[in-house]
């Protein structure tokens, strides 16, 4: 009988199956369009996500979605639908990863604004400490509170920028401008 069934499924057309699939919700019709239609799907991801893990992972998801998506549209040709379905998850992810990607940019800190204190004596570590201390009260106010909140709250650029009501744009120049008056700082009192 199950033989008889794959037989009578592998029979039926693309927009058969998911007229099947839409009128029963059975799966089975699903599965048999996606056995069809899976070295096809991770192709297109291939050619988008370039790496044969995530276009493996992107199949799946994909795969998932359909279930969803066939029972919602009106599809008279199947393979340019699905074709487009891949295509606009694959740049979903895309800019997804672009935009982690942008967002972790953001974070990453540059150089230190001076020296580790590892090496120092603690009566050097507190000397160094209130030569910080004395160069932050000497930074412009803006500069001032963006390098407290990042620094010593450990704010990210997004939070100070809701909290001072300053642009992403703002806070990120108050923070380098800040780091670089603070190292000239540090200089001229250690030399």
């Amino acid at each position: 009988m199950l033989f008889f069934q794959s037989n009578t499924l592998k029979k039926l057309s693309d927009l058969e199956l998911v007229e099947e699939y839409k009128t029963t919700a059975d799966n089975k019709y699903v599965s048999e369009l996606l056995g069809r239609y899976t070295t096809f799907t991770i192709g297109i991801c291939m050619k988008y996500l370039k790496n044969e893990e995530k276009s493996k992972d992107a199949t799946m998801q994909i795969f998932e979605k359909l279930l969803q998506d066939l029972m919602k549209h009106s599809i008279s040709n199947f393979r340019p639908w699905l074709h487009q379905v891949i295509r606009n998850f694959c740049l979903m992810e895309l800019r997804k990863e672009k935009s982690e990607q942008k967002k972790a940019n953001l974070f990453v800190e540059s150089e230190p604004i001076v020296h580790p204190f590892e090496d120092d004596n603690e009566e050097e570590k507190e000397s160094h400490l209130q030569q910080l201390s004395y160069c932050i009260k000497e930074l412009k106010k803006e500069q001032k509170e963006c390098i407290e909140l990042f620094f010593l709250q450990e704010k990210c650029y997004q939070e100070i920028a809701e909290i001072t009501e300053f642009t992403l744009k703002k806070v990120k120049s108050y923070i380098q401008n800040g780091k670089r008056n603070l190292k000239i700082c540090m200089e001229k009192l250690n030399g």
